[in-house]
């Protein structure tokens, strides 16, 4: 009966893909693409479910979960010569600096702010930006909740708006919503660290707050709302002497395949006797 089961799973999940693929496979056929740089990974869509275990990284004892020392560090706007092709009239270009949200940054010479540091407001005010990073290493257990297996999201809600790097790639996709490395005006940006989690995997965060919207310049500055990691586990859940496994996220992954976000997974449900 399980075997059967997972069958009808993975049949149904090729055939809502499949339609979906024959443009872009067609695309391909018709059109060499042209060489280019690697595409950023997709953004991965959070669960929408009540997390297992929440820990505040806003708070020393929630930082110190993770071995986490957050540091800070004012970015900068610097000019530079005009790119490349750039139309006659524009001789000048602009860029931040730091770019911190790069692997293997090296923050040894930022100052050391703390958890309770993610609050404090930061920057001169009207057109700021800040830069924020830390380690996270996961542990094998928070308190009584084993991790091993566990979908781990960050959520980390700036003022007022934030682009959030992880192991030095930022996940985007143009013309799909992010819910995740980019969000919007005092939108939390939630991200998918892993799938599934293992004790000892390590993190390095990097997010970039702006101070906005930037056109208005506002008289207010930059700092945390919120920072927290949220777990999430794709268990089988009992009910008497029966049990219930809900296969949906399984049909999600196959179809993220494609790099999309906002696809509406059905619902599998299994219902067997325990033995």
């Amino acid at each position: 009966m399980r075997k059967q089961y997972l069958v009808k799973l993975v049949a149904c999940a090729v055939l809502a893909a499949v339609p979906a693929m024959i443009p872009t496979v067609t695309m391909a056929q018709a059109q060499a693409p042209a060489a280019a740089a690697p595409a950023p990974p997709a953004p991965l869509m959070p669960p929408s479910l009540v997390p297992l275990k929440v820990v505040d990284l806003m708070t020393p004892e929630g930082s110190a979960v993770f071995d986490a020392q957050w540091k800070s560090m004012e970015a900068k706007i610097v000019e530079g010569p005009a790119i490349a092709n750039a139309m006659a009239g524009y001789k000048t270009s602009y860029d931040i600096q730091p770019h911190a949200g790069e692997r293997g940054f090296d923050d040894s010479s930022w100052p050391v702010i703390g958890a309770k540091g993610l609050s404090d407001r930061r920057g001169g005010g009207k057109v700021s930006f800040i830069w924020y990073r830390a380690n996270l290493t996961i542990p094998a257990k928070v308190g009584d909740f084993d991790t091993s297996g566990a979908t781990a999201v960050l959520t980390a809600y700036v003022d007022d708006y934030a682009e959030v790097w992880v192991n030095g790639q930022m996940p985007r996709r143009a013309g799909y919503p992010s819910p995740a490395s980019i969000q919007g005006f005092n939108i939390p940006n939630r991200v998918v660290l892993a799938d599934a989690v293992k004790p000892g995997d390590k993190f390095q965060i990097a997010v970039f707050g702006v101070n906005g919207p930037i056109s208005v310049a506002p008289l207010n500055f930059v700092w945390f709302r919120e920072a927290k990691i949220e777990f999430f586990h794709w268990q089988v859940a009992e009910r008497g002497r029966h049990r219930h496994e809900c296969l949906c996220h399984c049909v999600y992954k196959l179809l993220n395949l494609r790099g999309g976000t906002n696809i509406s997974c059905l619902c599998f449900r299994r219902r067997s006797a325990i033995n």
